[in-house]
């Protein structure tokens, strides 16, 4: 019998795991079944730049996976029932239903937007968390006249990305960007001044120390109260997991991230792994770690190592999660890349302008390239999985 693996969601830290499980496993040993919604990979690093007209290349999984021995499933994930170890999903093109029985799932629904639980965000505001946000964004961006007033809520990575991308692209809208703190409140001195330059340079006005308490159709009304216009407001304020996690008797944190040890191995039910926004695993110091791509994809690189290797009966390897950088694009033109240190606190050391964009660029690339490069490098030394005939373990032996 072959060993049933089962991906669910296929972001970047999904797509990583199913094709490094390919690369480390026998296709006639084991199957790898990757769920996810929709045909193609979206490059959620880039969304900001999808909303504001630019068009993205596409990338198919059909193409990434051909050969691989990765099936690729559509569909949307309705329930995980891990006591039956039985998923549910719904047809992405109907309504038909089919469950996937898994020996070892690997989770990887990721996150989408947050409203902050803020009146009138849902209702009025616009988000770039998904592929469908960003277009809708896209379009209304494309109506609005000259002059017309837009506001980014949200300080951080995302929201200066989306502030500085849509006013480079539409220098005759009136951007504007309200942060809970100060701007760039995190980075060196170097990031800050040159944050607040380029900011300054396209003409964005900031609302520092700005929190805002509900969202209308004309606008945003703040915690001291004033009225910030806007015709269109972008909310960028963080992001909430996908909740199908706390439905499951997988033991989560309060928030829906599936508690996991330094293998990304749920702490309550050993043949699921999380990986990802999903999850919640400790980095340097023991701190959490933080929701972005620099966290995920070496999860999805230990995730994948340690199914390996236990099926395979070898010592599970270790992967060194740390962080060394936070790469902010500015626009097209400019960028800003904050070094940190292992705990992700920023250092005296900062790249900036048109170098730390082209940077950017290299790092979006190459998260891309990783992705739809699944099984690159093959291993000179493989490992083959073989089931017993009663299919309730797994034992394996290597082969050259």
């Amino acid at each position: 019998m072959e060993h049933r693996i089962v991906v669910l969601g296929a972001g970047y830290t999904g797509a990583v795991a199913a094709g490094r499980l390919a690369k480390r496993l026998h296709h006639e040993d084991v199957t790898i079944t990757l769920v996810n919604a929709e045909p193609d990979f979206v490059e959620r690093v880039r969304l900001h730049q999808l909303a504001t007209g630019q068009d993205l290349k596409p990338r198919p999984f059909a193409g990434m996976f051909a050969g691989t021995g990765v099936e690729l499933k559509l569909g949307k994930v309705t329930a995980v029932d891990v006591d039956r170890r039985v998923v549910t999903v719904t047809a992405a093109d109907g309504p038909g239903r089919e469950e996937l029985a898994y020996d070892t799932l690997v989770y990887a629904l990721g996150s989408g937007w947050n409203d902050g639980g803020v009146p009138g965000a849902a209702e009025h505001a616009h988000e770039i968390s998904g592929r469908p946000g960003a277009l809708r964004l896209r379009d209304r961006l494309a109506t609005l006249e000259a002059g017309r007033p837009v506001v980014v809520v949200g300080g951080g990575l995302t929201g200066l990305e989306a502030a500085t991308e849509i006013a480079e692209a539409r220098p005759d809208l009136d951007v504007a960007l309200a942060a809970r703190g100060a701007l760039g409140d995190w980075l060196s001195e170097k990031g800050r001044a040159h944050l607040r330059k380029v900011v300054d340079g396209l003409g964005i006005t900031v609302h520092e120390h700005t929190a805002v308490d509900a969202v209308e159709a004309d606008g945003v009304q703040t915690a001291d109260g004033r009225t910030i216009p806007a015709a269109v407001t972008v909310w960028t304020t963080g992001f909430a997991v996908h909740p199908l996690a706390l439905a499951t008797a997988l033991e989560t944190t309060d928030r829906g991230q599936i508690v996991v040890d330094t293998t990304m191995r749920s702490v309550s039910h050993p043949d699921v792994y999380a990986v990802g926004d999903a999850a919640m695993a400790a980095g340097p110091g023991g701190k959490p770690l933080r929701m972005s791509c620099a966290s995920g994809i070496p999860m999805a690189w230990q995730a994948a190592d340690a199914v390996a290797a236990r099926l395979a009966g070898t010592k599970v390897p270790h992967v060194d999660i740390h962080y060394s950088q936070q790469c902010i694009s500015l626009g097209r033109k400019e960028g800003l890349i904050q070094f940190v240190s292992p705990e992700d606190q920023a250092v005296d050391r900062a790249l900036t302008g048109r170098t730390a964009a082209f940077y950017k660029e290299l790092i979006c690339k190459g998260a891309a390239w990783g992705v739809a490069n699944p099984t690159m490098g093959m291993p000179t030394r493989h490992q083959r999985v073989v089931r017993q005939e009663t299919g309730s373990r797994a034992q394996a032996e290597a082969t050259a």
